[in-house]
């Protein structure tokens, strides 16, 4: 199968992961790649890509509801007060991926983040975004990185900040999911932030 674009149902190429189900038909053509901002919505971001650390981002995708219900909306100071019982019960929650460790991290970097200042999340993350004139497009996804230099110090900086679960390849799945890069094919209806109609 070749690395590049290919065409979907619609007859418009997208980028190859993109085609293989309508969930993720959906999330690529209106969500990823698209900027993100806020705190909690960055939050969200952050907590989902590390569960999906060792799984498929479909698996995440397809519980993401689930996941908000579980976690008060990934609103961090809601989360910041969960208690040993909030804990015991999202180890048990079913919907939920079950990993002590992802689920501690959650729960642990609510408890950080809630003394941050409004913003500061959004203004740190945001500012290891890219300068996108340096970055050619991909043309198939061979060209697309697993980290980068930004993500890399992305992952330290926060790693130093005590925010724990989040290495540079998370980091850089961040960056991606949020539009801090544009990693949509050259020749993906999609780059660009272009909404695909109907």
């Amino acid at each position: 199968m070749s690395g590049g674009a290919l065409p979907a149902p619609d007859g418009r190429l997208r980028c190859p992961w993109g085609l293989s189900t309508e969930d993720y038909l959906a999330y690529h053509d209106t969500e990823w790649g698209r900027p993100v901002h806020g705190d909690d919505a960055l939050f969200e971001r952050l907590c989902l890509e590390a569960f999906q650390s060792g799984l498929s981002w479909l698996t995440i995708l397809r519980r993401r509801e689930t996941f908000r219900t579980a976690f008060a909306g990934f609103r961090i100071a809601a989360v910041a007060k969960f208690t040993d019982a909030d804990r015991e019960r999202l180890l048990a929650d079913p919907g939920i991926i079950r990993n002590r460790a992802k689920v501690d991290a959650t729960l642990a970097n609510a408890k950080v983040l809630a003394d941050w200042p409004a913003g500061e999340l959004d203004e740190l993350i945001w500012s290891y975004a890219p300068d996108p004139a340096g970055r050619p497009a991909p043309r198939e996804l061979g060209d697309v990185p697993a980290v980068t230099p930004e993500s890399t110090a992305l992952a330290k900086e926060l790693k130093k900040r005590s925010i724990r679960f989040v290495g540079p390849t998370t980091a850089y799945a961040l960056m991606q999911a949020c539009g801090l890069v544009d990693d949509h094919l050259a020749d993906c209806v999609a780059r660009g932030g272009d909404a695909p109609a109907g």
